[in-house]
Protein backbone atom coordinates (compact mmCIF):
# COMPACT_ATOMS: atom_id res chain seq x y z
CA UNK A 1 0.00 0.00 0.00
CA UNK A 2 3.10 2.39 0.71
CA UNK A 3 4.56 1.49 -2.71
CA UNK A 4 0.88 2.68 -4.31
CA UNK A 5 0.80 5.91 -2.70
CA UNK A 6 4.32 6.42 -3.59
CA UNK A 7 3.37 5.71 -7.09
CA UNK A 8 0.16 7.77 -7.00
CA UNK A 9 2.41 10.90 -5.87
CA UNK A 10 5.25 10.45 -8.27
CA UNK A 11 2.60 10.76 -11.01
CA UNK A 12 0.66 13.58 -9.35
CA UNK A 13 -2.55 12.08 -8.04
CA UNK A 14 -3.29 12.86 -4.31
CA UNK A 15 -5.88 10.95 -2.84
CA UNK A 16 -7.60 10.03 -6.23
CA UNK A 17 -8.33 13.73 -6.68
CA UNK A 18 -7.52 15.71 -9.62
CA UNK A 19 -7.91 19.69 -8.34
CA UNK A 20 -8.49 22.49 -10.76
CA UNK A 21 -7.40 25.59 -8.01
CA UNK A 22 -9.20 28.38 -9.62
CA UNK A 23 -7.09 30.70 -10.21
CA UNK A 24 -8.64 30.96 -13.66
CA UNK A 25 -8.56 34.42 -15.90
CA UNK A 26 -12.34 34.01 -16.75
CA UNK A 27 -15.20 35.19 -15.09
CA UNK A 28 -17.15 31.59 -15.33
CA UNK A 29 -14.77 28.63 -14.29
CA UNK A 30 -15.43 25.36 -15.92
CA UNK A 31 -13.93 21.67 -14.69
CA UNK A 32 -15.04 18.22 -16.50
CA UNK A 33 -18.62 19.76 -17.21
CA UNK A 34 -19.32 21.41 -14.27
CA UNK A 35 -19.44 25.41 -14.68
CA UNK A 36 -19.23 27.65 -12.23
CA UNK A 37 -20.03 31.34 -11.44
CA UNK A 38 -19.02 34.10 -10.13
CA UNK A 39 -15.19 32.88 -9.69
CA UNK A 40 -14.78 33.68 -6.35
CA UNK A 41 -17.57 34.93 -4.01
CA UNK A 42 -16.74 38.20 -0.98
CA UNK A 43 -18.59 38.94 2.03
CA UNK A 44 -18.07 43.04 2.92
CA UNK A 45 -20.03 45.93 3.75
CA UNK A 46 -23.89 44.86 4.41
CA UNK A 47 -24.04 41.82 2.27
CA UNK A 48 -25.29 38.66 4.29
CA UNK A 49 -25.73 36.13 1.60
CA UNK A 50 -24.27 35.27 -1.99
CA UNK A 51 -25.16 33.09 -4.59
CA UNK A 52 -23.31 30.78 -6.81
CA UNK A 53 -24.66 29.41 -10.50
CA UNK A 54 -24.34 25.98 -11.16
CA UNK A 55 -24.50 24.07 -15.01
CA UNK A 56 -23.60 20.63 -16.40
CA UNK A 57 -22.26 21.29 -19.80
CA UNK A 58 -22.14 17.49 -20.19
CA UNK A 59 -23.94 15.09 -22.00
CA UNK A 60 -24.47 12.67 -18.72
CA UNK A 61 -26.36 13.41 -15.37
CA UNK A 62 -23.46 14.49 -12.28
CA UNK A 63 -23.33 14.78 -8.70
CA UNK A 64 -21.30 17.12 -6.98
CA UNK A 65 -20.59 16.77 -3.04
CA UNK A 66 -20.07 20.09 -1.36
CA UNK A 67 -17.38 21.26 1.32
CA UNK A 68 -14.81 23.04 2.51
CA UNK A 69 -11.39 23.11 2.68
CA UNK A 70 -8.50 25.55 3.43
CA UNK A 71 -5.59 26.44 1.33
CA UNK A 72 -2.06 28.24 1.86
CA UNK A 73 -1.09 30.56 -0.60
CA UNK A 74 2.69 29.91 -1.73
CA UNK A 75 4.95 32.53 -3.21
CA UNK A 76 4.70 31.57 -6.72
CA UNK A 77 0.85 31.16 -6.37
CA UNK A 78 0.93 27.77 -6.10
CA UNK A 79 -1.56 26.10 -3.62
CA UNK A 80 -0.94 23.89 -0.52
CA UNK A 81 -4.08 21.94 1.65
CA UNK A 82 -3.80 22.98 4.67
CA UNK A 83 -5.75 22.18 8.15
CA UNK A 84 -4.41 25.10 10.92
CA UNK A 85 -4.04 28.52 9.38
CA UNK A 86 -0.78 30.36 9.44
CA UNK A 87 -0.08 33.13 11.59
CA UNK A 88 -2.10 35.75 10.21
CA UNK A 89 -4.52 33.75 8.51
CA UNK A 90 -8.21 33.22 9.04
CA UNK A 91 -10.83 31.07 7.93
CA UNK A 92 -14.39 31.80 7.02
CA UNK A 93 -15.66 28.44 6.96
CA UNK A 94 -17.07 28.72 10.44
CA UNK A 95 -18.97 31.75 9.84
CA UNK A 96 -20.86 30.35 6.50
CA UNK A 97 -23.59 28.07 5.40
CA UNK A 98 -24.40 26.70 2.59
CA UNK A 99 -27.54 24.49 1.02
CA UNK A 100 -28.05 22.30 -0.82
CA UNK A 101 -24.82 20.57 0.62
CA UNK A 102 -24.61 18.06 -2.34
CA UNK A 103 -26.64 18.56 -5.92
CA UNK A 104 -27.33 16.52 -8.73
CA UNK A 105 -27.71 17.90 -12.14
CA UNK A 106 -28.98 16.15 -15.07
CA UNK A 107 -27.51 16.91 -18.89
CA UNK A 108 -27.77 21.08 -19.15
CA UNK A 109 -29.42 21.78 -16.04
CA UNK A 110 -28.63 24.58 -13.48
CA UNK A 111 -28.83 25.32 -9.89
CA UNK A 112 -28.21 27.58 -7.46
CA UNK A 113 -26.28 27.43 -4.71
CA UNK A 114 -26.74 29.64 -1.59
CA UNK A 115 -23.81 30.91 0.66
CA UNK A 116 -24.97 32.81 4.02
CA UNK A 117 -23.14 34.85 6.55
CA UNK A 118 -23.72 33.74 10.14
CA UNK A 119 -22.00 34.65 13.51
CA UNK A 120 -21.53 38.10 12.70
CA UNK A 121 -21.09 39.16 16.11
CA UNK A 122 -17.85 36.90 16.52
CA UNK A 123 -16.17 38.75 13.53
CA UNK A 124 -13.54 41.42 14.22
CA UNK A 125 -11.84 43.55 11.53
CA UNK A 126 -9.70 41.45 9.01
CA UNK A 127 -9.99 38.92 6.73
CA UNK A 128 -10.80 35.66 6.39
CA UNK A 129 -10.72 33.28 3.58
CA UNK A 130 -12.17 29.26 3.09
CA UNK A 131 -12.29 27.81 -0.46
CA UNK A 132 -15.74 26.12 -1.45
CA UNK A 133 -14.85 22.46 -3.07
CA UNK A 134 -17.44 21.13 -5.79
CA UNK A 135 -16.54 17.29 -5.61
CA UNK A 136 -17.44 15.09 -8.55
CA UNK A 137 -18.95 12.03 -7.42
CA UNK A 138 -17.60 9.32 -9.96
CA UNK A 139 -20.45 7.30 -11.30
CA UNK A 140 -20.89 3.66 -9.57
CA UNK A 141 -20.92 0.39 -11.81
CA UNK A 142 -24.31 -0.26 -12.31
CA UNK A 143 -26.05 -3.45 -10.34
CA UNK A 144 -25.62 -7.01 -12.11
CA UNK A 145 -22.87 -5.77 -14.07
CA UNK A 146 -20.03 -8.50 -13.88
CA UNK A 147 -16.53 -8.27 -13.18
CA UNK A 148 -14.16 -8.72 -15.54
CA UNK A 149 -11.80 -12.34 -14.61
CA UNK A 150 -8.26 -11.04 -14.26
CA UNK A 151 -6.43 -14.22 -15.59
CA UNK A 152 -2.84 -12.56 -14.99
CA UNK A 153 -1.17 -13.13 -11.49
CA UNK A 154 -0.16 -9.58 -11.79
CA UNK A 155 -1.26 -6.52 -9.49
CA UNK A 156 -3.12 -4.19 -11.35
CA UNK A 157 -4.63 -0.83 -10.32
CA UNK A 158 -7.39 1.31 -11.66
CA UNK A 159 -7.26 5.11 -11.21
CA UNK A 160 -10.77 6.90 -11.47
CA UNK A 161 -10.04 10.40 -11.89
CA UNK A 162 -12.35 13.06 -9.48
CA UNK A 163 -12.20 16.31 -11.00
CA UNK A 164 -13.33 19.48 -8.93
CA UNK A 165 -13.66 22.74 -8.87
CA UNK A 166 -12.67 24.98 -5.58
CA UNK A 167 -14.04 28.82 -5.14
CA UNK A 168 -12.20 31.41 -2.54
CA UNK A 169 -14.95 32.50 0.13
CA UNK A 170 -14.10 35.52 1.27
CA UNK A 171 -15.48 37.42 4.21
CA UNK A 172 -13.90 41.43 5.17
CA UNK A 173 -14.76 43.23 8.07
CA UNK A 174 -13.68 46.94 8.43
CA UNK A 175 -11.91 49.01 5.48
CA UNK A 176 -8.74 47.91 3.79
CA UNK A 177 -5.17 48.90 4.52
CA UNK A 178 -4.01 47.23 1.60
CA UNK A 179 -1.49 48.45 -0.83
CA UNK A 180 0.62 46.53 -3.59
CA UNK A 181 3.80 47.14 -5.44
CA UNK A 182 5.88 46.02 -8.25
CA UNK A 183 9.44 44.91 -7.85
CA UNK A 184 12.40 42.74 -9.63
CA UNK A 185 10.89 43.32 -12.89
CA UNK A 186 13.39 41.52 -15.19
CA UNK A 187 12.60 40.36 -18.79
CA UNK A 188 14.25 36.75 -20.60
CA UNK A 189 13.68 34.76 -23.65
CA UNK A 190 12.34 31.21 -22.76
CA UNK A 191 13.72 28.73 -24.74
CA UNK A 192 15.59 31.34 -26.36
CA UNK A 193 12.25 32.03 -28.03
CA UNK A 194 9.64 33.21 -26.10
CA UNK A 195 9.84 36.55 -24.54
CA UNK A 196 8.91 36.44 -20.79
CA UNK A 197 8.33 38.75 -17.99
CA UNK A 198 9.30 38.20 -14.48
CA UNK A 199 8.28 40.43 -11.53
CA UNK A 200 7.49 40.06 -8.06
CA UNK A 201 4.08 41.39 -6.29
CA UNK A 202 4.45 42.98 -2.95
CA UNK A 203 1.64 43.31 -0.44
CA UNK A 204 1.18 45.19 2.70
CA UNK A 205 -2.09 45.75 4.92
CA UNK A 206 -5.16 43.57 6.25
CA UNK A 207 -6.38 41.93 2.99
CA UNK A 208 -5.99 40.23 0.02
CA UNK A 209 -5.56 42.00 -2.97
CA UNK A 210 -6.39 40.84 -6.75
CA UNK A 211 -6.77 42.15 -10.36
CA UNK A 212 -5.35 41.97 -13.63
CA UNK A 213 -2.14 42.69 -15.25
CA UNK A 214 -1.48 44.33 -18.01
CA UNK A 215 2.01 44.59 -20.20
CA UNK A 216 2.39 47.42 -22.90
CA UNK A 217 5.82 47.65 -24.82
CA UNK A 218 6.93 51.69 -25.75
CA UNK A 219 9.26 51.88 -28.64
CA UNK A 220 11.95 54.93 -27.91
CA UNK A 221 9.54 56.84 -30.46
CA UNK A 222 6.64 56.29 -27.60
CA UNK A 223 4.76 54.23 -29.74
CA UNK A 224 2.90 51.69 -27.46
CA UNK A 225 1.94 48.57 -28.21
CA UNK A 226 0.04 45.33 -25.83
CA UNK A 227 2.02 42.45 -25.13
CA UNK A 228 0.79 40.90 -22.24
CA UNK A 229 -2.33 40.08 -20.15
CA UNK A 230 -3.36 38.14 -16.97
CA UNK A 231 -6.41 38.41 -15.73
CA UNK A 232 -7.47 37.45 -11.72
CA UNK A 233 -3.74 37.16 -10.59
CA UNK A 234 -3.92 37.06 -6.34
CA UNK A 235 -1.83 37.93 -3.23
CA UNK A 236 -3.86 36.15 -0.69
CA UNK A 237 -3.35 37.18 3.28
CA UNK A 238 -1.21 36.39 4.94
CA UNK A 239 1.37 36.54 1.86
CA UNK A 240 3.47 39.77 1.53
CA UNK A 241 4.46 38.73 -1.94
CA UNK A 242 4.34 36.49 -4.94
CA UNK A 243 6.75 35.61 -7.73
CA UNK A 244 4.65 36.06 -11.39
CA UNK A 245 5.85 35.07 -14.55
CA UNK A 246 4.28 36.41 -17.82
CA UNK A 247 4.50 34.81 -22.14
CA UNK A 248 4.27 38.03 -23.85
CA UNK A 249 3.32 38.22 -27.14
CA UNK A 250 5.78 38.20 -30.06
CA UNK A 251 3.77 41.08 -32.16
CA UNK A 252 5.23 42.48 -35.44
CA UNK A 253 7.46 45.38 -34.49
CA UNK A 254 8.30 45.12 -31.50
CA UNK A 255 11.84 44.57 -30.38
CA UNK A 256 12.52 43.43 -26.84
CA UNK A 257 16.07 44.89 -27.01
CA UNK A 258 15.23 48.80 -26.74
CA UNK A 259 12.45 50.73 -25.28
CA UNK A 260 10.65 49.98 -22.17
CA UNK A 261 7.65 47.86 -20.77
CA UNK A 262 5.09 49.31 -18.85
CA UNK A 263 3.76 47.30 -16.44
CA UNK A 264 0.11 48.16 -14.61
CA UNK A 265 -1.38 45.94 -11.74
CA UNK A 266 -5.59 46.76 -12.15
CA UNK A 267 -8.75 45.52 -10.60
CA UNK A 268 -10.72 43.34 -12.28
CA UNK A 269 -13.31 44.15 -14.81
CA UNK A 270 -15.87 42.95 -12.03
CA UNK A 271 -15.14 45.30 -10.01
CA UNK A 272 -14.92 48.91 -9.87
CA UNK A 273 -11.82 50.57 -11.72
CA UNK A 274 -8.43 50.80 -9.78
CA UNK A 275 -4.95 51.44 -10.55
CA UNK A 276 -3.18 49.24 -7.45
CA UNK A 277 0.71 49.98 -8.79
CA UNK A 278 2.27 49.75 -12.07
CA UNK A 279 6.33 49.89 -13.44
CA UNK A 280 8.63 50.01 -16.00
CA UNK A 281 11.63 48.04 -17.41
CA UNK A 282 14.29 49.60 -19.85
CA UNK A 283 14.66 46.82 -22.50
CA UNK A 284 18.48 46.68 -23.59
Amino acid sequence: MQNLRSTLKSIGISSGVMLLFLLSSKITLAQGDLMVFPKRIIFEGATKTNELNLANIGKDTARYNISFVQYRMNDNGSFTEITVPDEGQNFSDKFLRYFPRSIVLAPKESQIVKIQLTKTDQLVPGEYRSHIYFRAVPNMKPLGEEEKKDTSKSLSVRLIPVFGITIPAIIKVGESTTKVTLSDLSFSNQNDTIPVLNLKFNRTGNMSIYGDLTVAYVSSTGKTTDVGRASGIAVYTPNKSRTFQLQLAKNAGVNFHSGKLHVEYIAGSDVKPAKFAEADLQLR
